[in-house]
């Protein structure tokens, strides 16, 4: 790993990078069966170093700010490190976002350059504000051949013969402008600076450190703060490898682990969850033979690494299942959303450690992180190093508020002096999570301050809370709110609690499903109790980082149906 302490930006770390790790295989980018590129350290910095060169021939002075919307792969990484060489302040935006939202935070981040796909521009071409659109120069990656461009240039075509200016940046500088729901709802600009990255990436390489030639599998947007770090910092400044897959159908994704032998992964809880049911899947087929050896492997890999993980044991006992995962994986990164317990210890039992965490955006990469020294499957660990973490008005169950301390804090919400003076106050971010710090210093969360219901009684009810009660239910998706909030007009029974359900393609709501939901009630206190169910038919909308996007499912439920579909009952 380079020496972060000597860097004072991001552009200094991957120049180190570059020069250190010269002949290492830097980035793999692959489409389905084929490799589309594989470049070293010194073909990365190469490209780099022409396209930063290129941006400011085109006018990208230092401090100036340049938007990337792509899909994961190497270009984005290499627009990324131009940007950083050319001095700039880098604005990466979701892709997944519709044409009218990008123009949106194109033009309120103040980006004067954007690097985009050509589907992508195409699309925010035909935003209603397009023409409103100020926007110096426009990088259009994988035109077709005579394509319209917009009067954008292609990708391929910024580059200058001569030698890119280095520009002077400190870690007091603007790195990245980053956008997030943030701790209101509306999407706001986190500015965090060279230092926020430069100190969490020492941080956290030291605890889920990459050797030389490990090999980290890109699935999250790299404009989400967790690939961006783990994804993309982390992996350069420790000599690693970063694999791209441009498709992400299941069968390529477990293709690429055993083909790549990959090390780490990050990955959203709703897709860990799915893995473990296909995993499952695989167990419940075995012959029962098969099925008893199994889970007497695991059974005894549970005993040898209560105390922390010993991946050459668990590699030992449960041979097959590490190989299918092709051999190397030393653990999965997972975050942005609540992770059920249940799912994580599924994984470690099998010697697969889940590396789960809190975090957000205002906040750098992560708050609280598990050092699996034990595993702690109920929290989402404790405070990094350099993090000071307290509880603001916790209530008889020591929950309150969480608010945070520390160097990565975002220095401000872009053009947003209120909002900024709301969630900063006296160099303490309050984070809007509720919490609670257990006696060995393990944070865990109880859902949003904002959701929080108080009964009659002078309880207070947490939905996110609840909605782990019934993470075994056999549904697509599952959502708990007060019952006044997706029916204003029902005073009486506003406190009580009803369950949103998806159900999955071709179930329909049974009896068992019904039983189920009693009896997981029945083991729950009265006051939270589900009283009422609703079958709901279309797919809940999702931030980036997966999480339910709540208001707007409640609107939706509030407009498109006047009471739920029945009551659970005992």
């Amino acid at each position: 790993m380079i020496d972060l302490d000597s860097c004072k930006s991001l552009a200094d770390a991957i120049r180190a990078a570059t020069e250190t790790f010269t002949d290492e295989t830097c980035l793999i980018e692959a489409n389905r069966d084929r490799e589309n590129a594989r470049l070293t350290y010194a073909d990365y910095r190469s490209q780099v170093d022409r396209l930063a060169a290129g941006l400011q021939a085109t006018g990208l002075n230092a401090g100036d700010r340049a938007a990337i919307i792509m899909t994961n792969q190497s270009k984005w990484l290499i627009s990324g490190g131009a940007v950083f060489f050319a001095g700039g302040v880098l604005v990466p935006l979701d892709y997944k976002l519709t044409g009218d939202e990008h123009v949106f935070l194109i033009k309120h981040s103040g980006a004067s350059v954007l690097v985009v796909e050509y589907h992508l521009w195409r699309a925010i071409a035909a935003a209603k504000d397009f023409d409103s659109l100020n926007v110096k120069t426009v990088l259009v990656t994988e035109a077709p051949k005579n394509a319209d461009l917009l009067g954008a240039t292609r990708w391929e075509d910024c580059e200058s013969a001569d030698t890119v200016t280095p520009a002077t940046r400190s870690r007091e500088d603007d790195a990245c402008i980053v956008y997030s729901s943030g701790t209101g709802g509306d999407p706001k600009g986190c500015v965090l600076t060279h230092g926020v990255y430069l100190t969490q990436c020492k941080t956290l390489m030291q605890l889920y450190r990459f050797d030389i030639g490990d090999r980290y599998l890109s699935v999250l947007p790299t404009n989400h703060a967790i690939d961006f770090m783990v994804g993309f910092i982390g992996p350069f400044v420790c000599g690693a490898t970063v694999v791209h897959l441009r498709s992400l159908r299941p069968e390529f994704i477990k293709q690429a682990f055993t083909k790549y032998q990959i090390a780490y992964m990050a990955l959203v809880p709703m897709v860990l969850k799915n893995l473990r049911v296909g995993l499952q899947d695989t167990f419940d087929r075995l012959s029962p033979t098969r099925s008893a050896m199994l889970n007497a492997a695991i059974g005894l890999n549970k005993v040898m690494t209560r105390s922390q993980p010993n991946l050459n044991v668990s590699r030992k006992l449960l041979g097959k299942v590490h190989k299918g995962f092709g051999g190397r994986l030393k653990a999965f990164f997972v975050g942005g959303a609540f992770t059920e317990p249940d799912v994580m210890q599924f994984f470690y039992d099998l010697g697969i450690p889940v590396a789960n965490g809190y975090g957000l955006t205002e906040a750098g990469t992560a708050i609280t992180l598990n050092d699996l020294k034990p595993f702690r499957s109920d929290t989402v660990g404790k405070p990094l190093p350099g993090v000071e973490l307290k509880i603001n008005d916790a209530d008889e169950q020591g929950i309150g508020e969480v608010v945070v301390r520390s160097q990565t804090l975002m220095s401000r919400y872009l053009d947003d002096p209120d909002q900024t003076s709301q969630v900063l106050r006296d160099g303490w971010l309050y984070t809007g999570d509720l919490g609670r710090v257990d006696q060995t210093g393990h944070l865990q969360l109880f859902g949003r301050r904002k959701n929080m219901i108080v009964t009659a009684g002078g309880k207070n009810v947490y939905p996110e809370d609840i909605e782990n009660a019934f993470s075994t239910i056999a549904v697509q998706e599952y959502c708990v709110f007060a019952y006044g909030y997706l029916w204003p007009n029902t005073e009486s029974r506003k406190e009580s609690l009803a369950i949103v359900l998806y159900l999955e393609k071709g179930e329909s709501f049974d009896a068992t499903l019904l039983e189920q939901l009693q009896a997981i009630n029945r083991r729950l206190p009265d006051y939270k109790r589900v009283s009422d169910y609703l079958i709901w038919d279309c797919d809940f909308e999702r931030t980036a980082s997966m999480k339910i996007k709540r208001n707007l499912l409640a609107k939706s439920i509030g407009k498109q149906t006047d009471g739920p579909t029945g009551a659970i009952g005992s």
